[in-house]
C-alpha cells in the first residue's frame, strides 16, 4: 500500500514521507514571502527544525523563528509572539510541532490583526464573530508529533496563566490552508512522547464516537482511528523507524481531530484543568482518566462499543473493549491513577469546577453534574 495521498478533507493535506520538501511551495501558493516558522523550545535547535528553515530559505523566502512556547501554552506566550511577527512584518505562519506549538501559531496567526484581548475570542457562542477575519495570516501547519491533530483544527488550547484555566481559542480561519504530514518528521520521536500523544489521538476517536451528536462522517472516521491506533501504536512505540507504523499514525492524529467536531467529553474535561493546573502531559493525562470515563459513561455506550469490540477484533463487547484500553495503557507504562502521574493533594473544588466549565462537558454521553464529576474525579486519582 502506498502512504502518499492528497486530501481536501478537512483541509488541504500533502501526505508522505518526504514531502517536507515542498514547504516552500506551499508558502508561495499561499503568497506567503516571508514566514515565521513557530515551534516549542525543545524542537528549536534539532535537524528536522533547522532542514525545514533551510529549505524555505533556499526557495527564496525570508523565514525566521519564534520557540517562546511553554509545553502549555499562554497568554504571554501569545504577547511575546505577537510582538515578534508585528515587528518583523511577517505574512504567514508555519505551525511546526507538537500540540504546544501548533497551538500558539494557530493563535498567533489569528490574533496578529485583532484589537481585542485572546480571551475575547473564547469559543463560547458566536464570540469568534467579534474577530475581523481578513486580518488572519494564512497558516501552514507541519505536524512532528502523532497525537493532538491539531493540524487540522479550528481552535487552539490556551492557558490562562492567571486563573491556571485552559481556554479554547475558536474561529473557522484558524483552520491551516495546507497541512504537510511527513512521517518521517516523528521518527525521533521518544518512546513516552510516541505513547503519550499517541494515546491523545485516541481518546479523541473514543470520546468522538461515544458523543451523542448527530455527525455519522465523524463516527466512521472515529471508529476507523481506533483501528489504526491499535495496530500501530505498539509498532511505533517499539520501533520508533516503522515508517509505516508512523505514516498510520499521523492519520490517527488527524482523523481523531477531524472526528470530535462531533464533541469530546468528560475524559478531556477533566484533563484540561488537570493539565493546567498541574501541568502533566496532555495525552498522558486522557490516557489515565479513560478507563474511569468509560464506567462513567457505560450506561450509555455499552452497546455501542460493543460494535467497536466486533470492529477491532476484540472479544468480551464493552467489557472487552475496557480490558483493551487497560492493557494498552499498561503496554507503555501509563500511570494507573492521576495521584501516579504527580496529582497529589488536588483541589477538588477547582477541578470539579473546571471539569464543569470545560466546553467538553456538552458532548460527553451521560450529563456531568457537581456531584458525580466529583465523584469521577476521586475514581482518577
Amino acid at each position: 500500500m502506498s502512504f502518499t495521498a492528497n486530501w481536501s478533507y478537512p483541509t488541504a493535506v500533502r501526505f508522505g514521507a518526504g514531502r517536507i520538501s515542498e514547504i516552500a511551495d506551499a508558502c508561495k501558493s499561499l503568497g506567503i514571502s516571508k514566514p515565521l516558522l513557530v515551534t516549542d523550545r525543545g524542537l528549536a535547535s534539532m535537524d528536522i527544525t533547522t532542514r525545514t528553515l533551510s529549505l524555505m530559505k533556499e526557495g527564496g523566502l525570508a523565514a525566521d523563528l519564534f520557540a517562546d512556547v511553554d509545553p502549555n501554552p499562554n497568554e504571554k506566550n501569545v504577547d511575546a509572539g505577537l510582538a515578534f511577527i508585528r515587528d518583523g512584518g511577517f505574512d504567514g505562519v508555519i505551525a511546526f510541532g507538537g500540540g504546544s506549538g501548533l497551538d500558539l501559531a494557530k493563535t498567533l496567526a489569528f490574533m496578529v490583526g485583532q484589537t481585542r484581548p485572546v480571551w475575547d475570542f473564547e469559543d463560547i457562542g458566536d464570540w469568534w464573530t467579534r474577530a475581523d477575519a481578513d486580518k488572519i495570516l494564512p497558516i501552514i501547519a507541519v505536524p512532528t508529533t502523532a497525537g493532538t491533530g491539531s493540524e487540522v483544527g479550528r481552535a487552539s488550547v490556551i492557558t490562562n496563566s492567571e486563573t491556571h484555566e485552559k481556554k479554547i481559542i475558536f474561529h473557522p480561519k484558524m483552520l491551516p490552508a495546507i497541512v504537510i504530514c511527513d512521517p518521517e518528521l516523528t521518527v525521533g520521536m521518544p518512546k513516552f512522547i510516541t505513547a503519550g500523544t499517541g494515546l491523545d489521538a485516541f481518546a479523541h476517536c473514543v470520546e468522538a464516537y461515544s458523543s451523542p451528536h448527530y455527525h455519522p462522517m465523524s463516527q466512521g472516521i472515529a471508529l476507523e482511528g481506533m483501528r489504526l491506533v491499535k495496530e500501530y501504536l505498539p509498532r511505533a512505540y517499539e520501533n520508533g523507524a516503522d515508517l509505516e507504523a508512523r505514516a498510520n499514525m499521523m492519520s490517527a492524529a488527524a482523523m481523531g481531530a477531524t472526528a470530535f467536531q462531533k464533541g469530546l467529553g468528560a475524559i478531556h474535561a477533566i484533563s484540561h484543568p488537570v493539565g493546567a493546573m498541574y501541568h502533566t502531559h496532555h495525552g498522558t493525562t486522557n490516557a489515565v482518566c479513560m478507563p474511569a470515563v468509560l464506567q462513567f459513561n457505560k450506561p450509555v455506550i455499552a452497546d455501542r462499543f460493543s460494535a467497536v469490540a466486533a470492529y477491532l477484533g476484540l472479544e468480551g463487547g464493552f467489557e472487552g473493549f475496557c480490558d483493551f484500553v487497560d492493557r494498552l495503557n499498561a503496554s507503555f507504562s501509563i500511570p494507573v491513577s492521576l495521584t501516579e502521574l504527580g496529582v497529589e493533594n488536588p483541589d477538588m473544588d477547582r477541578l470539579v469546577a473546571g471539569a464543569l466549565a470545560d466546553p467538553s462537558t456538552g458532548g460527553n454521553p451521560v450529563e456531568m453534574t457537581p456531584e458525580n464529576t466529583r465523584k469521577l474525579i476521586e475514581q482518577c486519582l
